[in-house]
């Protein structure tokens, strides 16, 4: 469930200026994320499991707010396209059945690399 991911951070120092990023920095260590410029560019990233993220980014809402509204939009936006990272797998499976009642087990099991125990319990979950 907490998989990797990388978000983008385009000229970030440019934007909301270098002591707010020293302070995301520190913050984003707590969460075990990396808030981090990508080679010798004026570009950042910040990389770390989709739910340590999540829970930055709410960290970050809470500690700096408007200093930080960039990054906490362009982090939203990250977030928002790893979506299905961030929700448990019984829910991803009960979900993908729902959308797709065709699905077969095999599917399933390789979409989103369960076990087949996981994925006959999820069928018997959206049955009822």
């Amino acid at each position: 469930m907490n998989e990797a991911i990388a978000i983008a951070l385009p000229s970030l120092i440019h934007r909301i200026g270098r002591e707010a990023v020293t302070q995301a920095q520190t913050l984003a260590g707590d969460f075990a994320c990396s808030l981090k410029r990508v080679r010798r560019s004026r570009n950042w990233q910040l990389t770390g499991g989709a739910v340590d993220v999540q829970s930055f980014t709410l960290a970050l809402k809470q500690h700096q707010g408007e200093a930080a509204h960039y990054l906490i939009t362009k982090l939203e936006a990250g977030l928002a396209l790893h979506a299905d990272k961030l929700e448990p797998l019984e829910v991803k499976l009960v979900r993908l059945i729902r959308e797709t009642p065709g699905i077969t087990l095999g599917e399933l099991v390789e979409q989103t690399q369960c076990t087949l125990i996981q994925a006959r319990q999820a069928r018997f979950d959206a049955d009822s």
